[in-house]
């Protein structure tokens, strides 16, 4: 059994990783860590879990794990880790975006690896430390990964990507306030989002010489969890070719699918999966993806990535259904 820790467990990407922790039939839970909700019992704040488990949120954490799940907020998981020492036989995987770039993949001893599993599933394995990727980060670069392998990266790319209220996190603002989000829609941080960085430098891993210009415009839409985008650029190539570029890319991938159909959100929330579709208008490609923000864009990928990481099947514990209607 792999003996796991999660801290910060009381937001919406700690309490996907807990549900998924507590199915998985090769992990033992040992401790929720929250510094909030210290003391409570976990159906208190994840109320689905009523009758499942019968842990408690504690202030305190122990390095008598295997892997420790680092859910707290952006900047707060360098700051844990600054004051805290994580032995080197405890393996971390982060969901902040703390260490995701580059520049910023290490601390003190520890080199994080960057957690896409269709780019770096070799890396993965060998690695103790995961920078989990962002959820829009995770569809864009799943929507462009066979174009940058085929080197055709070479016009301005075109995102428009939207995504439910839970992207935001579980802190109340005007924006994910269930009176201003229902029937409504907005565009924010217009192409200034902070995964840009991340999606460039996924495609240049690939594509060396990527130098086109990303233009990407995030979008808040009236619906919880899901996030759908929509890609255009030049591509000279037949979509026939195109669509055989992408079935050997994903041909072993565990959750990315290129469909034979539109895709939509409900055909992915609550999965780990990636749906892509193509299509061709004149010279126009036309790339359609959509994951679910808080299992493939965060929770699901983190267990997928900790599967690799202990060389069990990547599938294991992520065996989810959709909704659909």
């Amino acid at each position: 059994m792999i003996k796991a820790g999660i801290i910060g467990g009381a937001g919406y990407t700690g309490g996907e990783v807990l549900r998924l922790l507590l199915q998985h039939p090769h992990v033992e839970l040992v401790f929720v860590q929250s510094e909030s909700q210290a003391g409570k019992q976990i159906y208190e704040v994840h109320q689905d879990c009523y009758g499942t488990c019968d842990y408690r949120f504690t202030n305190d954490w122990t390095n008598d794990v295997d892997v420790l799940f680092m859910c707290k907020s952006h900047g707060e998981a360098k700051t844990f880790l600054m004051n805290n020492e994580v032995p080197a036989t405890v393996k971390i995987i982060d969901l902040s975006q703390d260490f995701r770039h580059k520049a910023s993949s290490q601390i003190k001893e520890k080199q994080f690896v960057y957690g896409l599993p269709e780019l770096n599933k070799t890396q993965i394995k060998k690695a103790n430390y995961i920078a989990n990727p962002g959820c829009f980060a995770t569809c864009i670069q799943l929507a462009l990964l066979p174009l940058a392998a085929h080197n055709q990266l070479n016009s301005d790319i075109h995102v428009s990507a939207t995504t439910g209220s839970t992207g935001a996190g579980q802190t109340l603002s005007l924006t994910n306030h269930f009176s201003w989000r229902n029937n409504n829609h907005s565009a924010y941080k217009t192409l200034q989002h902070q995964h840009e960085v991340e999606i460039i430098e996924s495609l240049s891993q690939l594509q060396t010489y990527f130098t086109s210009n990303l233009f990407f415009v995030p979008q808040r839409g009236a619906f919880t969890r899901g996030i759908y985008s929509v890609i255009y650029l030049n591509c000279d190539k037949s979509l026939d070719e195109i669509k055989n570029w992408y079935a050997s890319y994903y041909q072993n991938a565990a959750f990315t699918k290129v469909v034979p159909f539109e895709v939509d959100v409900k055909q992915v929330v609550n999965t780990n999966n990636c749906f892509i579709s193509l299509q061709k208008e004149k010279d126009q490609l036309i790339i359609i993806s959509a994951i679910d923000n808080l299992l493939k864009g965060a929770a699901g990928q983190a267990v997928q990535n900790m599967n690799i990481m202990f060389g069990l099947n990547e599938k294991i514990g992520l065996k989810l259904k959709a909704s659909a209607f």
